[in-house]
């Protein structure tokens, strides 16, 4: 189960906005923030893409990243294409007409966040007591307090509930906070590489990064405005720092190695001479002529305060009030946030019997990942937002085909009868779903909560794709992100034969549902047995359509098989369904040598 098949993924590219521009709103109510400080006004600057509905259920608020800002797409007037210093937002592969947030369907809203420097208030706004920079005297602030602002600009915009909330890193912290602070407000939830609270790793670089800023002389005790000076050397190391962590070692290897940037040999002193030295030099500077330093410091430690389970009682009871879909999505390199603190949210989540998915996704490009043009990735979001807008607007999907007209070979007579034995309300979670449309057609047919996992990533994306909450998760490693009892059923259809410890999987199926469904091909079948026996070759035939050097199943079992094996196990079949491929009617008489495929359903012993 550790082979993941290459399989390409459509690449969403798109025209981009064009040209947008920049508004700003003051709010003139106070506002009480988490440190115990109240701000008399706070103004905000947001951007929006696409048109509201008139139904308004096409709201997507994005949440931007500690670097971030509102400008997440297209491009502002002043800026001229032929500029070399020419950018457009900082999301702008992923929002724009035909891209993965599809502005033709969806109303895109970003601010800059509470703190930063880019028109929303912070500590570079001026001070209306003294007429100055606020500086250091500028109150500390919380993603909650981020969140507080957001809410009044979406009720500004007359918004009653959101689509969805999505944002990678520290906007995805700004994502788990509305899910729990404002749940009744948004149908869907998509946090993206990041976490529930920072580790101690992540906390030390914080706090190299503010070290290095407060000990430039330029400081002068953030106050640096009204000396006219700008701590550009504390700020450009703590940028450098901070870049380093958004890479991946092997990205830096493939972009830089060893290479020197301008000579052959050494210079033989301590100027930047490695490609890697002056490339971190170029995007210190870089981020200083766009950057505040005091923002950092505030930002910085407003990620650091962030625990989302903190006084709410855990992780698990904080996100059980939430009410949204979820799809958490993370990036195999990505060492800053890795995939085990993004799983720990989706586990989270459905240990509170909250609906979720999970996709970790196969990226070299460390946790900058999140920001570039992944197709996987694009694909994702395209398919969970395009669900929730048909689900809000009460849409019927199509009908699935079980028996869309295919060969033999790719029929699965066992699936029908496996959905004649769920009944009405039962839920259901399938082992190695592969697109999800089976699970669809168990959701039609009346079934209750379902859920799908598959190893293979573009599989799972899919399934999404499809409408369904999918897990990306390898079956020969035991499923903790499933709670105990969660599921009437487990299903494990023709994937037992494929799976490297069927023991382990089907303990955990067993623990995880009230019952197991088993099916597989029964390499018994008769005209398996001749092949073997008057060829001499390994069978190729209906059931099996595979030959010896492409074949997926690591196990050739017939119903004696496996009947052996689960009376070992301790495990208690409680009924016995072999069927014939072609006309899926069940064999009574002599099933081990006539029946091409086996149904079993299983409870524990």
């Amino acid at each position: 189960m550790s082979q993941v098949p290459e399989k390409p993924v459509r690449d969403l590219t798109g025209e981009s906005i064009g040209l947008v521009e920049t508004q700003t709103v003051r709010f003139d109510r106070p506002l009480e923030l988490s440190c115990g400080h109240t701000l008399p006004f706070v103004d905000v600057a947001y951007e929006t893409y696409g048109e509201l509905d008139a139904g308004r259920t096409n709201a997507v608020l994005i949440c931007h990243a500690l670097s971030g800002d509102a400008h997440a797409a297209g491009f502002h007037a002043e800026q001229k294409p032929d500029n070399p210093r020419h950018k457009p937002g900082w999301w702008d592969v992923y929002v724009g007409p035909g891209k993965a947030i599809d502005t033709r369907h969806f109303f895109v809203i970003c601010s800059n966040v509470l703190g930063g420097c880019k028109g929303t208030t912070g500590p570079g706004s001026i001070n209306p007591d003294t007429g100055k920079p606020w500086g250091l005297d500028f109150p500390v602030v919380t993603i909650a307090d981020m969140v507080a602002v957001q809410l009044r600009l979406i009720d500004h915009l007359g918004i009653e509930k959101l689509l969805c909330v999505l944002g990678g890193s520290m906007g995805g912290m700004q994502a788990l906070e509305w899910a729990v602070r404002h749940p009744e407000r948004m149908a869907g939830l998509l946090p993206v590489a990041t976490t529930a609270s920072l580790g101690a790793q992540p906390l030390a670089f914080d706090a190299v990064g503010r070290n290095a800023i407060i000990s430039d002389p330029q400081f002068h005790n953030g106050h640096y405005a009204q000396h006219d000076t700008n701590p550009a050397r504390g700020l450009a190391i703590a940028r450098m720092l901070g870049h380093i962590t958004y890479l991946s070692e092997q990205s830096m290897h493939r972009k830089f190695g060893r290479n020197l940037r301008h000579a052959e040999k050494p210079g033989w002193s301590f100027d930047s001479e490695f490609a890697v030295e002056t490339y971190l030099d170029y995007q210190g500077e870089k981020f200083v002529d766009r950057f505040d330093a005091n923002s950092y410091l505030y930002i910085t430690r407003a990620m650091d305060y962030f625990d989302l389970g903190e006084g709410r009682g855990g992780l698990e009871k904080a996100l059980k009030g939430t009410s949204a879909r979820v799809l958490v999505i993370s990036f195999s390199s990505d060492w800053l946030f890795p995939p085990s603190q993004n799983h720990r949210i989706a586990k989270a989540l459905l240990h509170a019997g909250r609906p979720a998915g999970y996709l970790n996704i196969d990226e070299a490009y460390g946790h900058d990942s999140f920001l570039l043009p992944s197709p996987t990735h694009q694909q994702a979001i395209r398919g969970f937002l395009e669900n929730l807008l048909r689900q809000e607007r009460g849409l019927a999907e199509e009908p699935v085909d079980l028996d869309p007209r295919q060969p033999d070979e790719k029929r699965r007579m066992d699936l029908q009868r496996i959905a004649e034995l769920i009944e009405p309300g039962a839920s259901v979670l399938d082992l190695g779903c592969g697109d999800g449309r089976f699970l669809q057609y168990l959701r039609q047919r009346g079934a209750g909560r379902v859920v799908g996992v598959d190893i293979d990533p573009f599989r799972v994306v899919e399934a999404i794709e499809n409408g369904i909450d999918a897990i990306r998760a390898d079956l020969d490693q035991p499923l903790e992100i499933f709670p105990d009892r969660s599921f009437d059923y487990v299903l494990l259809s023709r994937t037992l034969q494929t799976v490297r410890h069927p023991s382990v999987v089907m303990r955990e199926m067993l623990r995880i549902g009230h019952r197991g469904v088993v099916s597989f091909p029964n390499f018994g079948y008769w005209r398996n047995r001749h092949q073997i026996s008057w060829t001499g070759r390994a069978p190729v035939s209906r059931n099996l359509p595979y030959t010896w050097c492409d074949t997926p199943n690591l196990h050739f079992l017939s119903l004696k098989d496996f009947e052996d094996w689960a009376r070992d196990e301790g495990l208690k079949i409680e009924r016995r369904i072999p069927l014939d491929f072609t006309s899926a009617s069940e064999i009574r008489f002599l099933p081990n040598l006539r029946a091409t495929d086996a149904i079993y359903v299983i409870g524990r012993g």
